[in-house]
């Protein structure tokens, strides 16, 4: 594989991931693990609006999901 092919497919994973964890009501936490492995700089506010509008859906959120947060505005 080359390192365009492998940044292909990168790319589609991200996708994919970022897609099911918007989808899922309840993503699971390996998925969300193996995402933020994988994101570049650039991609990390989609994601971070993905788990943002979960928040706002969720009457009573996760707290995971807030710590994700908060990590994610530290690492920036």
């Amino acid at each position: 594989m080359t390192d365009r092919d492998s940044g292909d497919a990168r790319a589609i994973l991200v996708d994919l991931l970022l897609r099911k964890i918007a989808a899922d009501r309840f993503p699971s936490n390996t998925m969300m693990d193996y995402l933020e492995e994988l994101l570049l700089p650039d991609e990390v506010p989609a994601y971070v609006a993905v788990l943002a509008q979960k928040l706002r859906d969720d009457q009573f959120p996760s707290i995971s999901m807030i710590r994700r947060l908060i990590d994610l505005t530290e690492a920036a």
